[in-house]
């Protein structure tokens, strides 16, 4: 069920300037809403958009982000947290250093983000918050291990949040995406090693295939924004015919056979022989 009227409701869409941002802040305002979107860097948003410098790595910028966006609306009805890292790699290559690096965005700047405007939504009595996970949020995508667990890391903060708010009238959701056309960059860790070389080229290439050929992100969009003006979103949405089947074939199939249909996704060899 939607909301009827969302004139004069305020929407924040963090990471705005690409990609699933950029395209649902210019949905959202179709909707009717004021939009405010983010970037590191400000930069001027086609659709006209309110654009706003934020870091969600850093607390100063969150605070002053959020405080600059109340002191012009005065209030904020939904928030977007869109704005994340991608990165490819084998787990054992991958420095804590560099998993440290994607948590902080992709974790840390999330909860980072939620605290800042909780105190706001719980004095309105309502609000909503969508958080951006992904299919590597319910399943361990090989080569994708620290991206991944970041994104499991949301899917399970997101869950707790979702109750501990709910009695001041704040709903929140995870809308989790396969792969769609957004051009998104995958960092690389800094000390590759040469026993995953293959494994690592292929499964990427397999990922950037499925993003170059992807649905549009606008389907994506159109699923944050019926979460955003829902008076009762859902926990998850999952979005693309992988994600809804890696969901199914994970609840239904037998462990062995699911990891089978995983590696044979990504071209990945079995046990090797000895």
């Amino acid at each position: 069920m939607a909301r009827e009227n969302t004139q004069d409701r305020v929407a924040l869409v963090t990471g705005a300037s690409s990609g699933f941002g950029r395209v649902t802040a210019a949905t959202l305002m179709t909707r009717g809403f004021r939009v405010f979107g983010t970037s590191r860097r400000v930069v001027d948003h086609p659709q006209g958009i309110e654009m706003l410098e934020l870091d969600v790595d850093s607390d100063d910028s969150v605070r002053d982000c959020i405080a600059e966006l109340l002191g012009r609306a005065g209030r904020l009805d939904v928030l977007v947290n869109n704005a994340g890292r991608a990165m490819v790699g084998a787990c054992e290559e991958t420095s804590a250093e560099e998993a440290r690096a994607l948590f902080e965005t992709n974790v840390f700047g999330v909860m980072r983000t939620v605290s800042a405007v909780l105190p706001t939504m719980r004095t309105q009595r309502r609000g909503t918050i969508v958080n951006i996970g992904s299919l590597s949020g319910f399943v361990g995508v090989p080569f994708h291990g620290v991206y991944a667990a970041s994104k499991h890391a949301l899917a399970g903060y997101t869950e707790a949040l979702r109750f501990e708010v709910r009695p001041y009238g704040i709903g929140v959701c995870l809308v989790e995406p396969a792969a769609h056309r957004t051009g998104i960059q995958m960092a690389r860790p800094h000390g590759p090693l040469p026993h995953y070389d293959s494994g690592r080229e292929t499964v990427e290439a397999i990922i950037r295939k499925q993003i170059e050929t992807g649905s549009s992100p606008q389907r994506v969009a159109d699923v944050i924004a019926a979460a955003a003006t829902s008076a009762a979103p859902r926990f998850r949405y999952r979005v693309g015919g992988k994600a809804t089947f890696a969901a199914w074939a994970r609840r239904l199939l037998p462990v062995a056979t699911f990891e089978t249909v995983v590696r044979r996704e990504f071209r990945l060899p079995g046990r090797a022989e000895t």
